[in-house]
């Protein structure tokens, strides 16, 4: 394991979606977006996927480097966005900054987007809304990964329903998870990591545990793997309740917007080839001081969050922590220590950037 630091593999990025054909002002905000992730040690969703999910998609002509940022239809408080397979980040700050003008001026805003690609951390969003003061909240579909409640068949995808609150602590709250029982990036970085997965959270066809990282994504592409909704199979651990929330996310991606959805998300062609993945995001934005004064909204969100940490723990536990305090915990580690890089990752990164012809020295090197 080694480490390199923010602004370093910031600057690698941004040198390498520009080596690639995204503009200088797109690449910047593709790598401050995936950066992020790696800022409050979600490594499932950062630098590790940086070559596999947007550098080679590009290359393989299933994404845009240029973002064709479309508003095909548009209220005082709403828009439809065409993202024409487009850069996901850029997509995800533009339709979130529009988000947060409508609600400015309205007292609350929605975007949906259909025809964008993987946009990241869907926190990074919330986070912009809760950073300005309001409310934010997003999800967006996926490949299909998870299997209904009593079924065994990856339809929906790990579809995050993510939202964003101010408080007066020095990190907002950010609840930014998958409504699968883990998400499908832990998954890749489990395989990147040689590590097994638990029993319960990928089945096969037959409804046994498949604890294979790599079996279970070759089964994801065809179709003989699943993600256990959260809470997983069943209804004993309320499963159902993932299922449901999934779908919702399902057709708030889909559904308003004219988006594909489903198995339509498979990026595959009936002969096999490989094509745009059409995913769809919503984003909404609320502003708080249309209800109260934005300073008191946010010491009553703060006061909940610390009665809720200083309650009674179980025997065994330090402490409780609540929604975006260890990333910001993970922040204040890694800006110190840097991003921690495995094998495998620093093995990629190397990849793109002798692929691109980018000039850029590891720490590692």
């Amino acid at each position: 394991m080694v480490y390199e630091t923010f602004d370093r593999m910031e600057q690698f990025m941004e040198l390498a979606f520009i080596a690639v054909g995204v503009p200088q002002s797109d690449a910047k905000i593709c790598a401050a977006v995936l950066i992020e992730s790696d800022k409050r040690g979600i490594d499932s969703h950062g630098v590790g996927r940086f070559k596999p999910i947007y550098i080679d998609r590009i290359k393989e002509g299933v994404q845009n480097p240029l973002t064709n940022f479309e508003i095909v239809r548009q209220g005082p408080t709403t828009a439809v966005v065409d993202a024409h397979d487009g850069m996901g980040h850029v997509v995800g700050v533009k339709a979130m900054q529009l988000t947060i003008e409508k609600a400015q001026q309205y007292g609350m805003g929605m975007v949906a987007v259909r025809n964008s690609t993987h946009y990241g951390i869907a926190g990074y969003y919330a986070s912009m809304a809760a950073d300005a003061g309001f409310i934010g909240m997003t999800g967006t579909n996926a490949r299909p990964s998870i299997a209904p409640t009593f079924g065994v068949e990856n339809m929906l995808g790990t579809n995050p329903l993510t939202i964003g609150i101010p408080t007066d602590e020095d990190f907002s709250f950010i609840l930014d998870c998958a409504t699968s029982i883990s998400q499908r990036g832990k998954i890749e970085h489990y395989a990147r990591i040689k590590k097994e997965l638990p029993p319960g959270w990928v089945i096969d066809n037959n409804g046994l545990p498949v604890t294979d990282a790599e079996v279970a994504l070759a089964g994801f592409g065809d179709g003989s793997c699943a993600l256990a909704p959260l809470g997983g199979i069943g209804e004993e651990l309320a499963g159902y309740k993932g299922f449901g929330y999934a779908t919702a996310v399902e057709i708030l991606s889909a559904a308003l917007q004219g988006g594909l959805f489903l198995k339509a998300l498979n990026g595959v062609n009936l002969d096999g080839t490989k094509r745009p993945y059409g995913i769809g995001h919503f984003f909404l934005a609320i502003d708080i001081s249309t209800f109260t004064e934005l300073s008191s909204f946010k010491q009553t969100a703060g006061d909940i969050l610390r009665e809720l940490r200083a309650s009674k723990k179980s025997p065994n536990s330090e402490r409780i922590y609540t929604a975006g305090e260890k990333e910001y915990l993970s922040y204040l580690e890694r800006k110190q220590t840097g991003i921690p890089m495995n094998k495998a990752v620093q093995q990629s990164l190397q990849a793109a950037r002798d692929e691109l012809g980018v000039k850029f020295t590891f720490v590692w090197e």
